[in-house]
């Protein structure tokens, strides 16, 4: 489980326990790690940028020695800037590429070894609904997210024979602890307020989603029921777009 120290990937690895499953939370930094499985059982941790080469490799090698197999690979990690594009500078077109992107890339590709040599897999990507529905500001936000989308479908292809099924989770704007907590302390912009507001506006529910919306989808296409479900983004948006 790749960024799963907080937010929705810490709700993803709540959900997956709870459905009988072993995790490796993965994070960038080892405090966080400390207090997202700290008391967590059938959890173990790794520390590291899954977009530096030889990362992935490690988590992988990790993830084995603590359980022996690796049957699911959820790629949550990711996090961009969020901005107008123009003002986007090489730093941030940088991070955003390679925390959304190169991330998943790299702990697919590490993880796919294994799981061809079992005949079993199962890969979830966590994409993002605003790569369909053009929400502001995310053009360079989508371009990352929207190459996790297009390498899904093309893996799935290409790993159907061996047993493993590829699929993404799209979420529209989900409204986690962490956004809760900024909200009520008033630490966001009014650029980026503006953002939430134009997000929930897109969705007729008329409400943000929740973790528990997200870990759902990702339970479901992690587990036994989703077998012959393959190559399919998987939105996760209170109808923000449909079809």
């Amino acid at each position: 489980m790749t960024g799963g120290a907080t937010g929705i990937g810490l709700g993803i690895v709540r959900r997956l326990l709870d459905d009988g499953a072993s995790v490796l939370v993965a994070a960038l930094g080892p405090e966080e790690l400390k207090r997202a499985v700290g008391g967590l059982p059938d959890t173990a941790g790794f520390a590291g940028d899954l977009a530096v080469p030889g990362e992935a490799d490690r988590m992988v090698a990790h993830a084995l020695g603590e359980f022996g197999r690796l049957d699911i690979l959820v790629n949550n990690a990711g996090g961009g800037v969020i901005r107008p594009t123009l003002e986007h500078t090489e730093e941030t077109l940088r991070a955003t590429i390679d925390n959304n992107l190169w991330t998943t890339i790299r702990a697919t590709l590490a993880a796919l070894p294994p799981m061809v040599e079992r005949g079993y897999g199962r890969i979830v990507n966590i994409g993002a609904e605003s790569v369909r529905n053009g929400l502001v500001d995310h053009a360079i936000y989508n371009a990352a997210k929207g190459g996790v989308h297009a390498m899904c479908t093309g893996l799935a292809r290409e790993f159907a024979h061996a047993g493993i099924t590829v699929n993404t989770v799209a979420p529209s704007y989900v409204q986690t602890p962490e956004i809760t907590e900024a909200l009520a302390a008033g630490r966001f912009g009014e650029q980026y307020l503006n953002v939430l507001e134009r997000a929930t506006e897109l969705i007729p529910m008329a409400r943000p989603g929740s973790v528990a919306d997200v870990a759902g989808a990702v339970a479901y296409l992690a587990g036994p029921d989703a077998g012959f479900v393959t190559g399919q983004a998987i939105s996760v948006n209170g109808g923000s777009s449909m079809g």
